[in-house]
């Protein structure tokens, strides 16, 4: 099984956790896992964090359609099944609306598809003003976990080196 990650996975590694200049050692071993066909997510994020121009952009850019995968047709089912969710839960419109034109829709629906994880540092809301992505992998049976739980299934390490 693999791992589908969220745009905040990637904005809030760049910014807190695993910044590029002093965890470089995340990047790669997203980039390691991705080539592995363990970790990658869709275009639609690709898109998210490539809409303001810094290095997660660039990095994001470089790395293309092998780590945001473009959708196929095998995705159509499960973007009905995702959206009858939605509409049969009582979210307000609003929420149900906001929630079917942007990723968080196409990302459950590709781990629908797909039977993968989606690795997200959103909390369920409670709320029926929005529509979480935990809440949705929650109500479709789809396995959902923070980085931090994935680094620690998958035995990630980054162990310091050689200072250059």
């Amino acid at each position: 099984m693999a791992y589908l990650l969220d745009a905040d996975v990637f904005i809030r590694a760049k910014n807190l956790h695993y910044g590029f200049d002093f965890c470089p050692a995340f990047w790669e071993w997203l980039i390691e896992k991705n080539a592995a066909g363990i970790v990658f997510s869709i275009e639609k994020v690709g898109d998210e964090v490539q809409a303001i121009t810094d290095e997660l952009s660039e990095w994001a850019s470089e790395r293309g359609e092998t780590f945001f995968r473009k959708p196929d047709s095998s995705i159509i089912p499960s973007l009905a099944v995702v959206s009858s969710w939605a509409n049969s839960n009582n979210y307000e419109p609003s929420a149900i609306s906001i929630f079917l034109q942007v990723a968080d829709y196409y990302l459950v629906a590709q781990a629908h598809a797909d039977k993968h994880i989606v690795v997200t540092h959103e909390n369920t809301s409670g709320s029926k003003k929005i529509i979480k992505i935990p809440d949705a992998c929650i109500g479709l049976g789809i396995k959902c976990m923070t980085p931090y739980e994935m680094l620690r299934s998958e035995r990630a390490r980054f162990v310091l080196g050689p200072q250059a």
